[in-house]
């Protein structure tokens, strides 16, 4: 079709970051219910429909808009041997103009948890964030107390920024959250200004 747009997605050694289809629901879900002791503590409360068919369909709406629109990226990690979801990883709240900024947030179920997978699709989308479109800022947050988030950040070259308080809700309660941040390293402290 003439003027259709190829959606964006990215390659790693190990998986294919893409855009969440209609198909992936099964897996998503699945993968979704049998990590949600291991997923509770770090996220926002579940609506009671969260694991249904239309909530999913919702999601997949929602990241073409997002993406279309240029203000999320939302990827599904899809493993290259098997075709499986491993997770997700959004970079969202994309902001143009003087910010060139965006606020990534990411899971992973709890059976490929510490393999590396987030840590190569954080690299992944950092670069692609800083490369491809143009990004000078990308921010994270976590709960101080998530130690494998933390890690996984500082080792794709995030700095601790600090605490915002009351930041998000997660698991029912609103809670503190470190902040972080990786810089587009050949625009820190440059100015285009003559």
């Amino acid at each position: 079709m003439l003027g259709r747009r190829r959606k964006p997605s990215v390659e790693t050694a190990r998986m294919v970051l893409r855009l969440p289809m209609h198909s992936d629901y099964r897996d998503w879900a699945l993968l979704r219910e049998e990590s949600r002791d291991f997923l509770t503590p770090w996220e926002p409360a579940w609506a009671p429909d969260h694991l249904g068919r239309k909530a999913f369909a919702d999601r997949v709406y929602w990241a073409a808009r997002a993406e279309g629109a240029g203000t999320a990226l939302p990827f599904f990690l899809i493993r290259k041997q098997d075709a499986r979801v491993l997770g997700a990883i959004t970079l969202d709240s994309i902001r143009r103009g003087p910010a060139q900024a965006g606020t990534l947030g990411y899971w992973v179920g709890q059976r490929y948890a510490r393999q590396g997978y987030m840590r190569e699709a954080i690299g992944a989308v950092v670069d692609y964030a800083f490369s491809v479109l143009d990004l000078s800022r990308i921010e994270a947050a976590c709960l101080p107390e998530n130690v494998a988030s933390r890690g996984a950040l500082e080792k794709s070259g995030f700095k601790y920024e600090g605490v915002a308080q009351s930041y998000l809700q997660i698991n029912g309660r609103w809670r503190n959250h470190v902040l972080y941040s990786n810089l587009r390293p050949d625009r820190r402290g440059r100015t285009d200004i003559g």
